[in-house]
């Protein structure tokens, strides 16, 4: 009995962790790497192309993403300020953002917005799933080149949802995207317990499924 109550207290431990596991930044990696402060470099795949999109923790944009064919990586990050070097634990008015790297000729960029709409709930600009606040809200930030088919995605979507509550997604331009510290990067890969406790007990997928069925 008493090996069952500690079974039991740990993993309330563990689910009080990872739930607030994208709101707080975890204690083995408080301080980042200065290099993890610069304006992302990353070479990008012969023809490729970059969409950035942000819906609620980055963790989980990235992994959606990253599951889509044709999607080379996802890197997790800020966007949407102009505060130059943010961070975790100090990143202004900038959102938790994802950059996905893409092959368009395996997808297009329509395609990704397309994932996108059903990956979030475009019904909540106060945050998403547990998550609130700016740092959460859903975005999708578009280059010029970008601009006329995100709108005309959302337009579509608009008519086709299957709920009847508006859609609350902005377009905006897109501005710098900083990466995040390493330990976010990938980080469903790296925990990947931790992580689906967290995207679970968020309420993430149930919400999703409510809004867009199966």
């Amino acid at each position: 009995m008493k090996e069952i109550k500690t079974m039991k207290h740990y993993t309330l431990i563990l689910l009080a962790a990872a739930l607030t596991a994208c709101s707080s930044a975890s204690t083995e990696a408080q301080t980042p790497k200065s290099s993890n402060t610069v304006m992302a470099s990353t070479s990008l795949p012969a023809g490729a192309d970059t969409a950035i999109f942000a819906g609620g923790c980055f963790w989980c944009v990235e992994s959606d993403f990253e599951k889509l064919p044709g999607v080379y990586e996802v890197i997790s990050g800020y966007t949407g300020d102009d505060m130059p070097n943010p961070t975790y634990r100090n990143h202004g008015k900038h959102v938790e953002g994802a950059k996905v790297i893409f092959d368009p000729k395996r997808v297009s960029y329509d395609q990704l917005l397309d994932h996108y709409w059903r990956t979030v709930d475009p019904t909540d600009d106060g945050g998403q799933f547990c998550d609130r606040g700016h740092a959460y809200i859903p975005v999708i930030y578009a280059r010029p080149d970008q601009m006329d088919v995100a709108e005309k995605s959302k337009a579509e979507i608009e008519k086709t949802k299957p709920f009847s509550d508006p859609i609350k997604v902005p377009i905006l331009m897109a501005k710098t995207f900083w990466d995040a510290e390493d330990y976010h990067q990938d980080y469903y890969k790296k925990n990947p317990i931790r992580y689906k406790i967290y995207r679970n007990g968020c309420g993430r997928d149930n919400r999703i499924e409510q809004l867009w069925g199966k």
